[in-house]
């Protein structure tokens, strides 16, 4: 008798437990269903080279908080639990390349396990209009490629696009320097802003482009981008193309392989792993046939832009010995007039010559005016 007293009891306690662990799940929200995992389009997928190198979890996570942000959602929910760590990742590269949510705070929110998200967002009641001043100046900004065709055209047309429509400034000023919207609609940016508004005005012309973030060789934090044409990959810093004069191009900085880049930025792979670009058949000046391999090479780009009646000639050197030896040369006075009478070109009277030197990128510009 007593023994199954004993059993009854145990029985009863089990079920006390039972009942008190169901009211602490449920008054917590685990028993509530998690909303069904969704993913992003095909169009969607095709300009956020990212979200493809997630796994499937995380893609969900990244779905769901793309669709929260658009809404502004403080609380998102997630279609997993997710560990704190993978959150942060997923958060952290949507807030680097979603261009268009300048509205996100510095700031996130992120705990030991995450199946909510609490979203912090900049303290302002305008957001729905400035929402609207960007996709106003991304729409500006877009009509002007319309009929380009071709990624290289399109990169050197968004590059321009920014470099003579946006001022770098390193100060945070209103709190949107380091967004799209500081680049394209307040016309000032820090280099993340300047890298936010070229991926956004990219995925929006159809060009599959990321945000790298990373360090220059003396140390300092810096953004620039990498972007695809064709099957290959490039890099390209937007800012340090940039040389404040309207309608100037640092062209060095654009459509770059690795090997001549990275020396000065170092990209840090702890979110992802940045493209491989190794290719350069896209550099400006081998593309347009200002590339010299020798003096020879100069010579022959300089009497050929001159007959073609282009008196600013820009060259770019393979080394610094073959820059150094131009240079004497075109001091040569006798030498840099033979050039001139074996161009054919018109310029007559008195000929002046001035030179623009960039020993560091190896660039030589040759500016000839006649009187």
């Amino acid at each position: 008798m007593s023994k199954k007293k004993s059993v009854i009891l145990i029985i009863a306690s089990c079920g006390i437990l039972a009942g008190a662990a169901f009211m602490y799940a449920k008054d917590n929200g685990f028993l509530e269903k998690m909303p069904d995992a969704e993913y992003l389009t095909y169009e969607e997928s095709s300009v956020r080279p990212v979200y493809s190198t997630l796994d499937m979890k995380e893609r969900a996570v990244y779905t769901a908080l793309l669709r929260g942000i658009e809404d502004e959602q403080e609380i998102i929910e997630l279609p997993v639990e997710v560990k704190g760590d993978e959150y942060a990742k997923v958060y952290r590269i949507l807030e680097k390349q979603e261009g268009r949510f300048f509205y996100l705070d510095s700031v996130y929110y992120v705990a030991k396990r995450v199946r909510d998200a609490k979203i912090a967002y900049k303290e302002a009641n305008d957001n729905e209009r400035k929402k609207e001043e960007l996709k106003e100046a991304v729409k500006d900004a877009v009509e002007g490629a319309a009929e380009l065709r071709g990624g290289y055209y399109i990169v050197d047309y968004i590059t321009r696009y920014i470099i003579n429509n946006c001022e770098y400034t390193d100060k945070t000023g209103n709190g949107y320097t380091s967004t799209a919207y500081g680049c394209l609609v307040d016309g000032k940016a820090n280099c993340e802003g300047y890298s936010k508004a070229f991926n956004l005005l990219a995925s929006e012309l159809g060009l599959q482009s990321v945000l790298i973030t990373g360090t220059t060789e003396s140390g300092e934090n810096h953004a620039w981008n990498q972007v695809c044409i064709g099957t290959d990959w490039y890099n390209i810093d937007v800012t340090w193309a940039d040389t404040d004069v309207y309608g100037e191009i640092r062209r060095e900085y654009i459509l770059r392989p690795d090997n001549d880049f990275v020396q000065a930025h170092i990209p840090d792979n702890e979110l992802f792993k940045p493209h491989v670009c190794y290719k350069d058949d896209w550099n400006y000046f081998k593309k347009n046939g200002l590339y010299a391999s020798s003096t020879s090479d100069a010579e022959s780009i300089v009497k050929r832009e001159l007959a073609a009646g282009k008196n600013t000639v820009e060259l770019k050197f393979a080394n610094a010995g073959i820059y150094e030896q131009f240079k004497l040369m075109i001091g040569n006075e006798d030498r840099l007039f033979s050039l001139i009478e074996e161009s054919g070109s018109s310029l007559s009277g008195t000929v002046t010559v001035s030179l623009k030197e960039n020993y560091e990128e190896l660039r030589l510009t040759v500016k000839f005016s006649g009187s």
